[in-house]
């Protein structure tokens, strides 16, 4: 077992480098298996969906080769299988995107449902819709996604609502569909946008990603190429918080300003200083910060992944804050948590009313998912005494080195292995 044990009242200063995006990452290698020939992924981040989703798609051919610890080849010219089990993929929710590919490039896929963090139902049934507007056939069977065509024709296809996997599940199909297809009300997060240009290298025809319009024109196959994986908005987004919440002054590097224009107007609402470099931001944080209403949207909107941070930082802020969670139904599920710290937060369905206190006191917590993970870090970097996190696996699986980052920043914190 393994705990983050955290030391709380250090402000935090210095600068940070930002990983690469999780998000893009594991939508960009599975895109790789569509390629016939070798494609070259550069900025990867050195997180456990990464790790998780080399393992899965090498068990179904792919060779994977580390050139460095951020530079992974991915050689799927001689996949040898449309099949990835229940144990490739239990540990990762955008396994899925292996359906968009293999059936794209294969015309038939079968994918376990998948795994990854658990707060609230996450359907598929867009991405099933997707494919069968491009003529598949799809059902799921004994936990398996199975879809198969015997070609696949371009279609317009609008989607119900604005789902990112979705967008990206259903253009990795339709690169390889016979005439237009047309994906109307597409997400437009930055990921969205990363993963079709990192296809459009590969030969693929593709247009209008970061609109509500994406315009895919099939080709016949793709080719190998080399590519960098965009810097993390959320990763940034929880370092920015976490100089807001520590009074500190961090300057976040290697990030794409524009890409956080929602968490940097928020933060600004609270009282913090922005100072927005070319592919830099400083927050300074001040003693304590105003409360402020938040309200979770698709981008450009306020992310969802970053709610629960925004949670710990409001629940040290001065006032009543708003939270209002649009996108997961039980993202909410973290609050017993942070309410363990001193945090006076009332949840009603989707909706939590937080009363800033001037204090938080140390704990024995545990992460919930991921982000969740993120907020209890926050919380346990401004909390007074030995704040100690469990579940750090889930930290893991999107932050790279989070612990050596903070340090470097000045947070005591530190990882420790216990037997369990």
């Amino acid at each position: 077992m393994e705990y983050f044990k955290i030391t709380g009242q250090n402000r935090l200063e210095g600068p940070v480098d930002i990983s690469g995006a999780k998000n893009a990452a594991v939508a960009v290698m599975p895109a790789a298996i569509a390629a016939n020939g070798i494609c070259v992924i550069e900025n990867l981040p050195c997180i456990e969906d990464v790790t998780s989703l080399i393992d899965a798609i090498s068990k179904i051919g792919a060779k994977c080769r580390f050139r460095d610890c951020h530079t992974l080849e991915i050689d799927a010219t001689k996949i040898n299988d449309y099949r990835a089990t229940y144990n490739s993929v239990k540990k990762i929710r955008a396994s899925y995107y292996l359906l968009g590919a293999l059936l794209g490039r294969f015309k038939k896929a079968e994918v376990a449902l998948p795994g990854g963090c658990n707060f609230g139902t996450r359907p598929i049934d867009l991405h099933i819709k997707g494919f069968e507007a491009l003529g598949a056939k799809v059902h799921i069977e004994q936990g398996m996604v199975k879809a198969y065509a015997d070609e696949l024709i371009g279609a317009n296809i609008y989607l119900d609502q604005v789902s990112v996997g979705s967008t990206i599940n259903i253009m990795l199909a339709a690169i390889f569909a016979k005439g237009r297809t047309n994906i109307e009300n597409a997400a437009k997060e930055p990921h969205v946008v990363d993963t079709a240009n990192f296809l459009n290298m590969l030969g693929a025809k593709i247009k209008g990603a970061g609109t509500d319009v994406i315009r895919i024109t099939g080709v016949e196959e793709l080719h190998g190429g080399e590519y960098m994986i965009i810097p993390d908005q959320i990763e940034a987004g929880t370092y920015m918080i976490a100089a807001a919440a520590t009074g500190g002054d961090i300057t976040i590097r290697n990030i794409i300003p524009k890409h956080l224009d929602s968490i940097s107007a928020k933060l600004l609402e609270m009282n913090c200083k922005i100072v927005e470099g070319c592919d830099s931001v400083r927050v300074i944080g001040n003693s304590r910060p105003s409360g402020v209403t938040l309200k979770t949207l698709a981008y450009p909107g306020f992310p969802t992944d970053l709610q629960p941070q925004m949670a710990a930082l409001l629940s040290v802020s001065q006032g009543t804050s708003i939270i209002t969670e649009t996108v997961w139904e039980n993202r909410f599920q973290y609050i017993n948590e942070l309410k363990r710290l001193g945090c006076n937060i009332t949840v009603e369905g989707r909706v939590a009313v937080v009363e800033g206190v001037e204090q938080l006191t140390g704990a024995e917590v545990c992460a919930t998912d991921l982000r969740a993970g993120a907020a209890l870090v926050i919380a346990g970097l401004i909390a007074n005494g030995t704040t100690i996190i469990g579940n750090t696996k889930y930290i893991d699986r999107g932050y790279e080195n989070m612990e050596k980052k903070l340090r470097a920043l000045g947070a005591k914190i530190e990882r420790i292995n216990q037997p369990d």
